[in-house]
């Protein structure tokens, strides 16, 4: 008797599921399935699972097709699962191609190719259909969260869409999707939401006539370039019963939440100062982040994540913004940005770079002690609080899966699942990131230095941050003055 095994998480039972299965099935005389347990698929990194382990396998009971079920429990379980009942093939979804290579030496592995197209009739007896996602993009970011996709429970990726045929279709083989298109249009017609990974400047345009069609919008940061925009696409949004979120992963990360929910109780006192980093050193002018044109700059590029957590921790309303960057003579990007925010009774500095490098750290510090994330302190896992007396010191984990991409759009299946609007990046927030950008585009409370002349650069600095020290404490109040 020829035994065969196959796993899965088989949440809202579709027709992918059952070809699967079938396929399975006629491969043998004895078809074994592992369902996941709910702790692991929270191990994992599996999110948004709707139905418990008990439901799931009832579901696939309920095909027929299963002659044993067992519940997968841990990481290692397949080979020890493999050797207990005697197992002569283990069958596979395609998107897990070669990760189980590992498993040949114990019995035959089979990758079958994913069903295109799973369609949401096979499930209207189910609360939450499945979500038919299209990524409007193809470049590296679009095939990340392609491959982050997989993790999320009520979501299938089925169509993509670009300007470049030869480069969607590439996509489209790569990652088994249902088509492409090089029509925005058609490809709206095919989907029930979009992820939009198009160059920043594009952002607008391509969110406003997916609202417009009536589809959801999760949209790579940042959403606009300017506060209008980003205004009226929430509107739009809000017009239309749709959910309108901005991907700025780190928002969305448990860990991050975790982060912000310690630092704002009080542990360290009053936040007096947070410092911000994220810099990459990206050499190859030709890519996007040196166009201009394209939004390029190292504001527009990482911005997002250090404004993040100072919006997060001191809010949305500065009393004064300025910025001192650096620009590439070939390109006229901003190949660094420090971003200076002075609040009532606090400062933070946001500083991003593509052209410079520096320590990735984020330090939130109080009047009772202060709180370091290190670098890379944006896919935030672990954190400590530091006080006067060392040994006081706490430490804090939580494992970060992945990219990260995952959270946000698990995150965004939610808010249209429950018809809510994501309150992890809210509106306000996103429309405050967009003014700032749209505020050193236009050259507001901007100085500009040379990175090349280390006394200029150094002078710069020690001048404004003499400067707002100035304004710090001129207020009769305690406060900060506005100049």
């Amino acid at each position: 008797m020829k035994k065969v095994i196959t796993y899965g998480t088989f949440d809202l039972l579709h027709r992918g599921h059952l070809n699967i299965l079938k396929r399975a099935k006629a491969l043998g005389d004895y078809l074994i399935v592992g369902v996941t347990s709910d702790n692991y698929d929270l191990l994992r990194g599996k999110l948004n699972v709707s139905q418990s382990t008990t439901e799931r396998i009832e579901n696939v009971r309920k095909t027929g097709l299963a002659d044993e079920i067992i519940i997968e429990e841990y990481d290692g379980q397949k080979i020890n699962d493999i050797k207990k009942y005697n197992v002569d093939t283990i069958v596979i979804g395609s998107d897990w191609l070669n990760k189980l290579d590992y498993l040949k030496p114990y019995c035959e592995v089979v990758y079958l190719d994913r069903t295109k197209g799973v369609s949401s009739t096979d499930l209207r007896n189910i609360k939450n259909r499945i979500l038919k996602l299209g990524i409007a993009g193809n470049g590296r970011i679009a095939q990340r969260f392609i491959k982050e996709a997989k993790f999320v429970s009520g979501v299938e990726v089925e169509y993509v869409y670009g300007r470049t045929l030869e480069h969607i279709k590439t996509v489209c083989e790569k990652f088994n999707l249902s088509g492409y298109f090089t029509d925005y249009d058609k490809f709206l017609d095919n989907i029930d939401a979009v992820y939009i990974a198009l160059p920043h400047n594009l952002h607008y345009d391509y969110a406003k006539k997916a609202l417009l069609k009536g589809k959801h919008v999760l949209c790579e940061k940042p959403i606009t370039l300017t506060k209008s925009q980003t205004l009226e696409l929430y509107k739009i949004a809000k017009d239309r019963d749709l959910i309108l979120q901005e991907g700025i992963k780190t928002a969305y990360v448990p860990c991050f939440e975790r982060l912000i929910g310690i630092a704002k109780s009080g542990i360290i006192g009053a936040i007096k100062d947070i410092d911000a980093t994220f810099t990459k050193l990206i050499s190859d002018k030709t890519l996007r982040e040196y166009n201009i044109e394209l939004g390029g700059g190292s504001l527009t590029e990482l911005g997002s994540y250090p404004l993040c957590i100072i919006t997060k921790l001191l809010g949305t309303n500065p009393v004064d913004i300025g910025y001192i960057y650096s620009k590439d003579d070939e390109t006229s990007v901003d190949i660094m940005n420090k971003v200076i925010l002075t609040y009532k009774d606090s400062i933070a500095t946001a500083n991003v770079g593509i052209g410079i490098k520096k320590e990735g750290n984020c330090v939130i510090s109080g009047t009772d002690g202060y709180i370091l994330v290190p670098s890379p302190w944006w896919k935030t896992e672990y954190f400590e609080i530091h006080f006067e007396d060392q040994n006081k010191t706490q430490k804090f984990f939580t494992k970060f899966e992945g990219d990260g991409l995952r959270y946000e759009l698990a995150d965004f299946i939610k808010s249209i699942n429950n018809k809510t609007q994501a309150y992890k990046w809210t509106e306000e927030e996103s429309v405050f990131v967009s003014s700032i950008i749209e505020n050193f585009k236009h050259g507001k409370n901007v100085k500009e230095i040379n990175t090349r002349g280390g006394g200029e650069f150094l002078n710069s600095l020690i001048e404004i941050s003499f400067n707002i020290l100035i304004r710090l404490f001129s207020s009769q109040e305690g406060g900060l003055a506005v100049c």
